[in-house]
């Protein structure tokens, strides 16, 4: 039977009074294979960053469980640099679903509990987002990354207007100690009509320096390194040192002998992800690896099958999706294919935190305490020396937080604009090893409230 001619009449008004219908339509998820049934609604697809290079960011939205049109807007940006937000940060750590074999399995423990949450992969090159010219993936850095994350949200608000006015947040970890305080800086100097409230950072890179020498304490401070090895660890070659000397190609034989000696008393059966774990850990680290991938240490010790890599690479899955494999033949966790420019990790981006709480938008930084990657001892002193910077009094005093009437961690807040906080027993993906723990912390961080106490 032909189709009627009301049919495409009406299709073309709707198109043309709501611009935003078609497309929503075509991007809603009607359902993940394996998937319970849920109350709210998801959204995947990809958006155009640059016409002329064809270059396409892909997006997950999540819906909040109850109330989304009340609930603020999330944004979340793993690491790397190169890894992605909906592998790691969405089916690893926060996101509404775990893969389990065949199925996916709820997360009692969902961010989009108190948030609707987006998930983006990027830059292009990450995870199903791409870039046609593939000459883009040999010179990729945070300057092309943060505006490309500004165009694609723009592009995004127009697709999703009920979104523009609602309060917005940026968060991430790792890597994304560049990646959420450069986009949210662009985003103002843009006078972008974005509502942004808030960052939120976990585990982040800030400081070269001060970040990775911190390790030294930390592994001392932990029993993992001996007292002459901590004294040459911190006179003779330091971490900084080691990974400049590493990317650069030449570990010089004084800055070699350092690092072999604490390699062997580390040993290769701990993680350093998370010190204290005696238990084999899923690849969902492997986009802390990607930090570390120059370092002359030994591999992650992997046992658990990587459940989400299966689960995204499923033709099924990639249909349900709207995503697409374009010039890779399978999903990573972390990009072969973009080679980001790696003198950007000793950018220092602690001195945008202080712009950005200057100009009114809250900023979290967290630490999960067993991550000896970007230690909080180092993350500490570099917030702590920013509110001495910025002039800001204490007004929360350095204390325990709880959730359930356990230590959760500890927090200190400087002039409710800036605040430190520890996930006690947390890993570098501080939501994927305690997730109670960082729920409670991100509704607080959500609310503007200071962490729950006795």
């Amino acid at each position: 039977m032909r189709p009627q001619p009301w049919i495409f009449i009406t299709v073309t008004v709707l198109a043309f009074l709501f611009p935003t219908f078609l497309t929503e339509k075509s991007d809603k998820i009607i359902k993940l294979p394996g998937q319970p049934k849920i109350s709210f609604q998801q959204y995947a697809g990809y958006i155009t960053t640059d016409e002329k290079q064809h270059r396409a960011l892909f997006y997950y939205l999540v819906e909040a469980e109850t109330e989304p049109a009340s609930k603020p807007l999330v944004l979340w940006l793993n690491g790397g640099p190169g890894c992605s937000s909906i592998g790691a940060g969405a089916f690893c750590e926060h996101g509404p679903f775990k893969p389990s074999g065949d199925l996916l399995l709820i997360n009692e423990h969902s961010w989009n509990k108190e948030a609707n949450m987006l998930y983006l992969e990027s830059p292009a090159g990450v995870g199903f987002s791409y870039s046609a010219n593939k000459s883009f993936y040999t010179s990729v850095n945070d300057d092309i990354t943060a505006r490309d994350n500004l165009a694609f949200l723009e592009k995004w608000f127009t697709k999703f207007p009920e979104y523009r006015n609602r309060d917005f947040f940026i968060t991430g970890e790792s890597y994304g100690g560049h990646y959420v305080p450069q986009l949210a800086q662009l985003i103002i100097e843009s006078n972008m009509k974005f509502n942004l409230k808030g960052i939120a950072i976990g585990n982040p890179l800030l400081e070269f320096n001060t970040d990775f020498n911190s390790r030294a304490a930390f592994f001392w401070s932990h029993g993992l390194i001996s007292d002459s090895t901590y004294e040459i660890f911190t006179s003779v070659c330091n971490y900084s040192q080691i990974r400049r000397q590493i990317q650069n190609g030449s570990l010089n034989p004084v800055c070699s002998q350092v690092n072999s000696q604490v390699s062997r008393e580390v040993s290769r059966f701990i993680n350093s992800y998370d010190v204290t774990l005696d238990v084999c850990l899923s690849t969902v680290f492997a986009q802390s690896k990607m930090l570390n991938k120059l370092q002359d240490t030994v591999e992650i010790d992997v046992c658990v099958e990587d459940e989400t890599a299966k689960y995204l690479n499923r033709k099924d899955v990639l249909e349900a999706f709207h995503a697409q494999l374009v010039g890779v033949t399978e999903w990573t966790v972390c990009s072969g294919v973009v080679q980001y420019e790696m003198q950007n990790l000793e950018v220092p981006t602690i001195h945008i935190l202080g712009s950005l709480a200057k100009s009114g938008i809250r900023v979290l930084v967290y630490s999960g305490d067993q991550d000896a990657v970007i230690p909080l001892i180092g993350t500490r002193i570099l917030v702590n020396g920013l509110a001495k910077e910025l002039g800001l009094k204490t007004s929360v005093p350095y204390r325990v937080w709880l959730e359930r009437r356990q230590v959760a961690g500890w927090t200190q807040v400087y002039g409710d604009i800036l605040s430190f906080a520890t996930i006690r027993g947390a890993s570098h993906e501080a939501p994927f090893s305690q997730p109670k723990r960082s729920l409670v912390l991100f509704n607080a961080f959500l609310a503007g409230k200071p962490l729950p106490e006795a």
